[in-house]
């Protein structure tokens, strides 16, 4: 399996204006209202490729964006991968050694291994800890239709449908199937409170529609509650919302790991079909019309191979 080489409409710019936060933790910027209200977490750079966070976050910074109400936390997730970035290679800068979205669990944080990403992971677990409602930002290697990623809470499920852009939703019942992300920390990976924690899945990586989705949808999820006014003009009509629900998560255990043709995402599969070969393991779907999500564009042994899905 090969990548194809991208088109590299928005690239990373340097960020180290913005490494001094306010809060003590670099690459952290907190604006208080002073007036009762949620607080909201805008994260970016959950990986270091996924450049439309950067886009959205430094967006908010140079517009001196603050909140009417509650209070506005805008942070710059994985440095250090973003860092590593190099145009002959766009795909490595995803992680250094560890995926900062699949760690994010008392064994991981509490544990004696070290990376990289769980560095930073430990570092801003006050951060993540103190946030009402989160809007992760990330993005694709395929140029796929942009989507959601959430638990299946109905608080999660309720603004994602509100804000009404991106239209496609990836709901997950029994959590990702491959670790722990950012969005399942804590008091937001449970059925309890009110805390609203979103994965916004914009496009590929480089593409300039991708950026300005992820820009769009933050301000959209700042309005829907009520820190800043809503974006002038009004969002466009919502399309018509397509919800999946995650029903397995594949991870590549061997590297003969093979799909039985190239897939991008979307794509959709009869009851019993072979989808791939993984070693011994035929990957075949589960149900009628199961519909392939973000499948591995490279074969490396330990990361997500395939998400299976089906339509809600």
């Amino acid at each position: 399996m090969t990548l194809t080489p991208p088109a590299f409409e928005v690239l990373p710019r340097d960020l180290s204006a913005y490494r001094q936060g306010n809060i003590g933790i670099d690459y952290v910027h907190r604006f208080e209202s002073g007036k009762p209200g949620p607080h909201v977490l805008i994260n970016a750079l959950t990986h270091g490729n996924e450049i439309c966070g950067m886009t959205a976050a430094t967006h908010l910074l140079d517009q001196g964006v603050r909140p009417k109400i509650g209070t506005l936390t805008v942070s710059f997730a994985n440095i250090e991968a973003y860092e590593s970035f190099s145009q002959e290679a766009p795909y490595d800068s995803r992680q250094i050694v560890h995926n900062l979205n699949r760690i994010w669990s008392p064994d991981w944080l509490d544990g004696s291994e070290d990376s990289p990403e769980l560095r930073r992971a430990r570092i801003l677990r006050p951060v993540v800890e103190a946030a009402d409602h989160i809007l992760d930002i990330h993005s694709t290697s395929q140029d796929v239709v942009p989507f959601w990623v959430y638990p299946a809470f109905e608080r999660n499920a309720a603004v994602a449908m509100a804000v009404g852009r991106p239209p496609v939703h990836l709901v997950m019942p029994e959590g990702l199937g491959s670790g722990t992300p950012l969005i399942q920390y804590g008091r937001h990976g449970g059925p309890e409170g009110d805390g609203v924690a979103l994965v916004v899945e914009c496009g590929q990586h480089f593409r300039r529609s991708a950026s300005e989705l992820a820009t769009a949808v933050a301000y959209d999820f700042l309005a829907h509650f009520g820190l800043v006014d809503p974006v002038e003009p009004a969002a466009p009509a919502p399309e018509p919302q397509r919800r999946f629900e995650l029903l397995q998560t594949h991870v590549i255990q061997r590297e003969d790991f093979a799909f039985v043709r190239p897939l991008i995402g979307f794509e959709t599969f009869a009851k019993g079909e072979l989808i791939a070969t993984n070693g011994a393991e035929e990957i075949r779907a589960p149900v009628d019309g199961c519909t392939v999500f973000m499948p591995a564009q490279r074969v490396i042994v330990g990361r997500e191979a395939v998400y299976l899905t089906k339509p809600i």
